[in-house]
């Protein structure tokens, strides 16, 4: 049955993405081109690019994730391409319908109004003609006819083409880029006071992979540990490839300085990729996962619990998360901050009396307006959110998946700070 859904999806996606490029090519090549060479050449191109596409999401987990650049370059960035010439093609539709209907009701009223064309005398009465009289203004070929028709969808197009290739352009500037730092103030009910301002450096979705490597993760580090934190918590999908592949470009992670060390839970994408090993990985970088477990942060004589969950993605593996495990039978006079990388989780976190929830997972929608999508599946994109009696903080992480595009969504490292209500 799983399969037979599989593949369902699987032929689903493909006709979708066929449909969407046909679209692309109506718009972009079909309608601003007359038949010939560049018409031909322009669909080459469309279907190139929709290989590419393809390419970039299937070679990297065939071959791994070094040595496929090549095709992840061109196939991810078209992808974000894509995403927003069709949006600014939706938007400009119902415009181009109306300026064309414009057009023909134009071209009509000057046929209709046009001097009649003289006929030799005897033309209709012996079924012969002169020469061809000239077409009326408005038919084929005139100024008001496919001329204007062709002005027309080319000025569609190149708005639309130039508002997506500006949009990514900006968006790559910002995924490629610095994490910035932002910083959040939490209070949490049950905190001695003499925690009050402990310090939690939190990152997500590092996503090391074909585009993103070890210049990428010292940057995360160096952001990080300029913030002079108290504890390190990394909040899953730390890598789209396994630690044979890309253990080398996690190394800096061993650079990470804080006072009570650095924490790690899984994500969706590290099951993916190898979990178990990544965990050994991380060790040997002196990065300690949370694995449905926790431990107590102790401070001046005063103490909160740290607790980690696995993703839900882990059940697939026999590995999902287990809130009895790592939350029963634990002191309930002291707070606890609970490691989880799906906001979704709060559910069970909130059941379990937990003070805060750090998560990462939705990459703050990543590309506007993804947001929209990821509000139907999660309870919230990014910021702090309270749930029940929970705060929940959704950090919008550090890196990308796919695109290297991030619009309304910058990467970044918050700085977390408890402080007693």
């Amino acid at each position: 049955m799983t399969v037979a859904l599989g593949i369902v999806a699987a032929v689903a996606a493909l006709a979708l993405l066929i449909g969407v490029h046909l679209y692309v090519w109506r718009r972009l090549v079909r309608d601003t081109t007359r038949p010939g060479v560049v018409r031909r050449v322009g669909a080459g191109v469309v279907v190139a690019l929709g290989v590419s596409m393809v390419g970039a999401l299937v070679v990297p987990k065939v071959f791994g994730p070094r040595g496929t650049e090549w095709i992840a370059w061109p196939g991810f960035v078209w992808m974000a391409l894509l995403l927003y010439v069709v949006l600014a093609l939706g938007v400009l539709e119902l415009p181009r319908l109306f300026a064309l209907r414009a057009l023909r009701r134009r071209g009509g009223e000057v046929s209709h109004t046009a001097a009649p064309v003289p006929v030799p005398v005897g033309a209709q009465a012996t079924g012969t003609t002169g020469p061809d009289p000239e077409p009326a203004a408005g038919a084929s070929g005139t100024p008001l006819g496919p001329d204007r028709r062709l002005v027309l969808t080319r000025s569609v197009a190149l708005l639309a083409a130039g508002t997506s290739l500006g949009t990514v352009g900006y968006g790559m500037s910002q995924a490629l880029g610095a994490p910035r730092t932002v910083r959040v103030r939490i209070p949490v009910a049950r905190l001695d006071p003499r925690l009050a301002g402990f310090r939690i450096a939190v990152v997500g979705d590092i996503h090391l992979g074909p585009l993103l490597g070890r210049a990428h993760t010292t940057r995360v580090v160096e952001t990080i540990n300029r913030t002079n934190p108290d504890l390190v918590a990394i909040v899953g999908d730390l890598a789209d490839g396994t630690a044979a592949q890309l253990g080398g470009d996690a190394a800096p992670l061993r650079r990470l300085s804080a006072r009570h060390g650095a924490f790690f839970v899984t994500g969706n994408h590290d099951y993916m990729s190898g979990a178990t090993d990544w965990i050994a990985e991380l060790a040997e970088l002196n990065v300690r996962t949370l694995a449905n477990d926790r431990l107590e942060i102790a401070r001046g004589g005063a103490a909160f619990d740290l607790a980690g969950v696995n993703d839900v993605t882990g059940k697939s593996h026999h590995d999902g998360p287990d809130f009895a495990k790592t939350l029963g039978n634990r002191d309930p006079s002291r707070p606890v901050v609970l490691l989880a990388h799906q906001p979704v989780q709060v559910k069970d976190a909130s059941r379990y009396d937990v003070d805060v929830q750090l998560s990462g997972h939705t990459h703050g929608g990543q590309m506007f307006p993804v947001q929209l999508l990821v509000k139907l599946d999660q309870p919230a994109v990014a910021g702090l959110h309270k749930v029940d009696d929970t705060m929940l903080y959704v950090t919008r992480g550090a890196g990308f998946w796919g695109p290297p595009v991030r619009v309304g969504a910058p990467p970044e490292v918050t700085l977390v700070e408890l402080h007693p209500m």
